[in-house]
């Protein structure tokens, strides 16, 4: 169909716009110092009426993939490359959740629809929790990647809050909370999501690691079919979660307004195993090493602030440290030096589950 001169000019105008706005957002050091997260979750709600807000909008409905998510580490208020992001859509990289994408394209849309009311954002939104739905395996898990890839990235993923941002999103709307009720979503929706909900609960508590006939904590990854725990990359062994991935489910737990007895049991088994399982008189030590590089050890102190470890194994309960050679490690400086600064293996939080 031909353009009159209008429609031309329209159009020239979006062309440049797309092309130069980004550059003007990239140049703004406010923006340009944040991460797409922060924006998403931390801008005050006033922000996005405003033009670069839109913008930004504009850009993650633009790289929304036609199955309605996103792939992970995009940074759209620094500009989106096109040609770039369709090579990695279309070389195997795939839609995720991992790393908070979709979850983040997500919280960004919903805040701007709620700021402008403009329908594509509502539109792009979603397409992402039908996304998200049709994600989930029957048994309430989801993956890492959808679709599907082959490898770890299958596995029902609790690592880096994958599986429990899903269930917050479903819950949330599942339960028409505040921030999700001038998004008018219908009742049907809602249903679907609270199923989800529901049935990734049910998921939860089955793959709750159980010694000793007690529930446990939780590891990082687990078989989609048979549930069982399972491995990830090279230095990510099957284990036992002392942080991390059992924070996350814990606090999704208790969150529950009216938890069952199930529900109940597993926060009490697992703070029970982490007060059990912490380690006691040592600390983490920053230092200087032999390369002249920032470096950490554990060092005896008595009475230190209670640490876990990232890992413990499956059998015996103990830590462990690992490097890219996929061998466990009972001393944090046995590993390389990339892979112990490289890495979270050791963390005081989940101290404040036990208070």
């Amino acid at each position: 169909m031909a353009l009159n001169g209008t429609h031309r000019f329209t159009h020239l105008l979006m062309l440049v716009t797309a092309i130069i706005f980004p550059l003007t957002i990239n140049a703004q050091s406010s923006l340009s110092q944040k991460r797409f997260h922060d924006l998403a979750y931390h801008q005050p709600d006033s922000w996005f009426e405003e033009d670069e807000a839109l913008a930004i909008g504009d850009s993650v409905v633009r790289y929304q993939q036609l199955n309605g998510g996103w792939i992970k580490n995009q940074q759209w208020h620094l500009g989106a490359n096109r040609a770039e992001h369709q090579e990695c859509s279309t070389s195997g990289i795939g839609t995720t959740i991992d790393n908070g994408a979709t979850f983040d394209e997500l919280e960004y849309l919903r805040r701007a629809y709620l700021a402008t009311g403009e329908s594509r954002y509502r539109h792009s939104f979603l397409r992402g929790v039908f996304y998200l739905l049709d994600a989930q395996y029957e048994n309430g898990g989801w993956p890492q990647y959808y679709p599907l890839k082959e490898g770890y990235y299958s596995h029902i993923t609790f690592n880096d809050g994958a599986m429990v941002n899903a269930m917050y999103l479903m819950k949330g709307i599942g339960k028409n909370q505040a921030k999700y009720v001038e998004l008018e979503l219908d009742e049907e929706l809602r249903s679907r999501c609270l199923d989800a909900y529901l049935r990734g609960l049910d998921c939860i508590l089955k793959c709750q690691v159980r010694k000793r006939g007690k529930p446990t904590v939780w590891c990082q990854q687990y078989d989609e079919e048979t549930l069982a725990p399972a491995s990830a990359r090279s230095y990510e062994l099957t284990a036992l979660s002392g942080h991390g991935e059992t924070e996350g489910i814990l606090q999704l737990l208790m969150d529950e307004e009216d938890p069952s007895e199930s529900i109940l049991e597993a926060i009490t088994g697992a703070k029970e195993w982490l007060m059990s399982h912490a380690i006691k008189n040592m600390m983490v030590e920053h230092f200087t090493n032999k390369e002249g590089q920032p470096d950490i050890r554990l060092k005896k102190k008595k009475k230190a602030p209670l640490l876990w470890a990232r890992f413990y194994d499956l059998e015996t309960e103990k830590p462990f440290y690992c490097d890219r050679d996929g061998v466990p490690r009972d001393d944090i400086s046995k590993i390389s030096y990339e892979r112990r600064m490289g890495y979270s293996w050791i963390s005081d939080s989940p101290s404040r589950f036990l208070k």
